[in-house]
């Protein structure tokens, strides 16, 4: 409670920042296909309840910043809410010619193309940052040498010794120190084969990353797994690479594809009991984050974004009705039978998909709460 308070003056403005900026760029690749793709578009919202000011450009869409800036939304003309729900009564009643301007009159690949838009632009704007920041300031890395070795882990009982090159594990190449803990961390007592150089001979050695729970540099509580190695400058070569802009987007692009796949691994532990749940955070713990990023300078506020934005971009993408990835569900299902599913089983569905996120809010709101006050 005290770190979130001793943050507040940071982690309000910046968190506020960081969600209108994610939200945003969501909608935006929406509202951008759709109106491609020749759907009229009634509303851009950043936030939802009461309007706090907007306006209406000359194609009749208004543009508002409202109340609750936990979201947003674009309702296309003929939707009967935020959720693009169809008012078929209205679609019934209108013209022809104009049922064609509407989300359901449009072609099943525009309406696929228009949903899928939201998430692919939070990918796109994380991989950016992600450029932009390994062109301006480079990043930190290491050689997977080892110099530290410590008693009892796993790396011990395996046989790992000082000098040590780790080259793969499980056959993923290793190429710098940071990718050794970035494949082990989410396989806590999972076996991995780790092969090592040593004398210039290939040695492969059985482990079990122990499962640990420590503090991180922002003085939050993470469990993770660990095989007990360190390296320091003498033998890992500290040192900042930077690229350029071409590169700089395809590492970009890796680093984007590391935090998915990080973010599946995570979900598969904590399905089978690896992984504690109470590491899912909401609003709360992700303002304290944004604080403890704004203090540490703008870098930082922009590493922080990217992550934001995959994460978004990855949840919307679950097929769930009322996400992004429950519309594209439905989609598939629709090319799959030549017609749409009926109003009445779509409407159970959101329903059941509203419950679901609901859920899941609740659940990351009390991880919050024991978080603040445990």
């Amino acid at each position: 409670m005290s770190l979130l308070l001793e943050n507040l003056q940071y982690a309000i403005p910046t968190f506020l920042f960081l969600l209108t900026l994610l939200v945003f760029v969501h909608e935006l690749g929406h509202y951008l296909v759709g109106r491609w793709a020749g759907i009229r578009i009634v509303a851009f919202s950043v936030g939802f309840g009461p309007e706090l000011f907007g306006w209406t450009d000359r194609r009749g869409t208004r543009w508002k910043f409202c109340a609750i800036p936990l979201g947003g939304y674009v309702k296309f003309f003929g939707d009967e809410d935020a959720a693009s729900t169809p008012d078929y009564r209205r679609l019934e009643a209108i013209a022809p010619e104009e049922r064609a301007r509407t989300f359901l009159g449009a072609k099943l690949w525009k309406r696929a193309a228009t949903v899928a838009a939201g998430p692919i632009a939070n990918f796109v704007l994380a991989i950016a940052i992600f450029a932009v920041l390994f062109s301006v300031y480079g990043r930190a890395v290491a050689d997977p040498v080892v110099a530290l070795v410590a008693p009892g882990s796993a790396a011990e009982k395996a046989g790992v010794k000082l000098g040590d090159r780790l080259v793969s594990i499980d056959g993923t190449p290793i190429v710098t120190f940071d990718d050794v803990r970035r494949y082990v961390s989410v396989r806590p007592e999972l076996p991995i084969t780790v092969r090592v150089e040593r004398d210039g001979s290939p040695i492969d050695l059985q482990m079990v990353p122990q499962r640990i729970e420590s503090v991180d540099p922002l003085g939050n509580k993470v469990e993770e797994g660990k095989i007990g190695i360190g390296t320091n400058q003498e033998v890992g070569n500290f040192r900042i690479e930077t690229y350029g802009p071409l590169e700089a987007v395809g590492q970009g692009a890796l680093q984007s594809w590391r935090i998915v796949t990080g973010t599946f691994d995570y979900l598969s532990n904590l399905v089978v009991g690896r992984m504690k749940a109470d590491q899912v955070g909401g609003p709360i713990r992700i303002a304290q984050i944004s604080g403890q990023m704004a203090k540490l300078g703008v870098a930082e506020v922009l590493n922080f974004a990217a992550v934001l934005s995959v994460s978004i971009g990855l949840l919307n993408l679950m097929p769930v009705p009322v996400l992004d990835g429950g519309h594209l569900m439905f989609y598939a299902v629709e090319a799959l039978r030549g017609k749409p599913v009926g109003p009445a089983a779509q409407d159970i569905a959101f329903r059941i998909g509203f419950a679901m996120v609901l859920m899941l809010t609740v659940f990351a709101a009390w991880n919050d709460i024991n978080w603040l006050f445990g």
